[in-house]
């Protein structure tokens, strides 16, 4: 019986560690494949608060793009929410795209109680099929994606974060 522990125990030691293994170098893999991906912004398809269709075709040209992945029930949510309401001069010249998994009358009850509504640089869409959080590899919430002008990644930042330190990000890119 010892003998056959001697050579069991081994293997399947040695079969663990390999798996262990392969599974970090393809988790490694597919995190430097969406690094690429999202270099430049990925295409997407979602819908907006009237159920139109929204791509990156509809963000204006030439106007870099904060996208905030966001739960209307996450605390920090609400408080980038707060600080980007009560930042709106600030943020003007950025395109500001709120998104969420949630279904669109949560969305919208979340935007008009920061009054995010009325502005041109404020867009809110759905992500039904929660696709958003893959592509752009997001595991957290708030998640804030800054796009310069030319549609290139300049950061993504997890976690809630001041109003100052995303416009300096987008000012010193």
């Amino acid at each position: 019986m010892k003998k056959y522990l001697k050579i069991i125990l081994p293997i399947v030691v040695i079969s663990l560690l390999a798996i262990m293994g392969y599974k970090v170098a393809d988790k490694i893999n597919y995190k430097k494949q969406v690094a690429e991906n999202i270099k430049q912004m990925p295409f997407f398809s979602y819908l907006d608060l009237e159920g139109n269709v929204f791509t990156k075709e509809n963000l204006p040209k030439n106007k870099p793009v904060l996208f905030v992945y966001f739960n209307s029930e996450c605390d920090f949510c609400n408080h980038e929410a707060e600080m980007i309401q009560q930042n709106l001069e600030k943020l003007e010249d950025i395109q500001i795209v709120f998104i969420s998994f949630e279904k669109t009358d949560s969305i919208k009850e979340f935007a008009q109680k920061y009054s995010l509504l009325q502005y041109d640089n404020i867009t809110f869409i759905s992500d039904s099929k929660a696709t958003f959080a893959t592509t752009f590899d997001v595991k957290s919430l708030p998640c804030l994606i800054l796009y310069n002008k030319d549609r290139n990644l300049i950061e993504k930042i997890k976690g809630q974060v001041k109003i100052e330190t995303v416009l300096e990000k987008f000012y010193n890119y």
